[in-house]
C-alpha cells in the first residue's frame, strides 16, 4: 500500500545517519571527523541549526499532507458506511411493512372504499436509498488503503452475490464493479413475501449488510488513528469530523 510505504520512508529518514540538508550539500559532521572552520562558524552563528530545523519542518509538512489525504478517505469511508448501515436498518423496521389504511374513490360512482395495503411508495423509497448508499460504500471501499476495510467490503459483496438470484426477482441486479442496479418498476410489482425475506428480520440480507457496514465503519475509524511525531496517539478522522461539524454548525 502506497500510503504505508510513504510513511515508512519518512521513518527511515528520521532514523537515518545521513542528515544531508540539500542535494550535494553539507552534512552533519560525525563525532569521529574533525571540524572545519566553516563547520564551526555555521554551528556558532546558528545557521546550521536553522537549516536543519527547516529540513525537518519540510518533512513534517509532507507527513501531515499524506496523513490528511489518507484521513480524508477514511472519513468519507466511515460516513458512507454509517449511511449504509442506517438505510439497511430502515428497511428492517416493522412499521415499513405494516399494511396502511387508504381510501380509494370510484371515479364513475364517486363511492369511496377503505383499502388495506402496503405502502409501496415508502418501500420503494427505502430500497432506492439503500441501493444508493450501498453503491457509495462499495466505491469508497475500493479506494481505501485499509486491508480491514477491503476485507469487510469483500465479505459484503460476497453476501450480495450469494443473494443475487433473489434480488433479481425484486428488480435489483449486481452490475459492474459490484454495484447494484435498481429497476423501480419491477420493485413496485415484486412479491411482498420476497421483499420481507430479503429486508426484514435477523440474518436477512439487509441485516447482514448492516453488520458489514458497521464493521467497515469501525475499520475506517481504526485506519484513521495514527501516531504523531512525538509518539502520541492521534485520531485524525475524529479531528476532521469535529472540524466538519463545527463548520456546519
Amino acid at each position: 500500500m502506497a500510503g504505508i510505504n510513504k510513511f515508512n520512508q519518512y521513518m527511515n529518514l528520521y532514523n537515518s545517519e545521513d542528515y544531508s540538508l540539500f542535494s550535494g550539500g553539507a552534512q552533519l559532521p560525525s563525532m569521529s571527523s574533525s571540524y572545519s572552520l566553516s563547520d564551526y562558524a555555521a554551528i556558532k552563528n546558528g545557521s546550521y541549526g536553522k537549516a536543519l530545523k527547516a529540513y525537518y519542518k519540510k518533512m513534517d509538512a509532507e507527513k501531515l499532507s499524506f496523513g490528511a489525504d489518507s484521513a480524508q478517505k477514511n472519513l468519507l469511508m466511515k460516513s458512507g458506511a454509517d449511511a449504509l448501515e442506517k438505510s439497511a436498518e430502515a428497511l428492517k423496521k416493522d412499521t415499513l411493512w405494516e399494511k396502511k389504511e387508504t381510501r380509494e374513490k370510484d371515479e364513475a360512482t364517486g363511492e369511496e372504499t377503505v383499502v388495506h395495503d402496503y405502502d409501496r411508495d415508502a418501500i420503494a423509497k427505502a430500497v432506492k436509498t439503500f441501493v444508493e448508499d450501498y453503491n457509495d460504500a462499495v466505491e469508497q471501499a475500493g479506494d481505501s488503503d485499509s486491508k480491514e476495510v477491503l476485507r469487510n467490503a469483500m465479505w459484503m459483496t460476497d453476501t450480495t452475490d450469494a443473494n443475487k438470484k433473489v434480488l433479481a426477482k425484486i428488480g435489483i441486479e449486481v452490475g459492474k464493479g459490484n454495484k447494484l442496479e435498481l429497476d423501480e418498476e419491477t420493485l413496485r410489482k415484486a412479491d411482498i413475501g420476497t421483499l420481507k425475506m430479503l429486508f426484514t428480520g435477523y440474518n436477512s440480507f439487509a441485516d447482514k449488510v448492516s453488520m458489514k457496514a458497521r464493521s467497515i465503519s469501525a475499520a475506517s475509524s481504526k485506519a484513521g488513528v495514527t501516531y504523531t511525531s512525538d509518539g502520541k496517539y492521534n485520531d485524525v478522522v475524529s479531528k476532521l469530523v469535529s472540524k466538519k461539524v463545527n463548520k456546519e454548525v
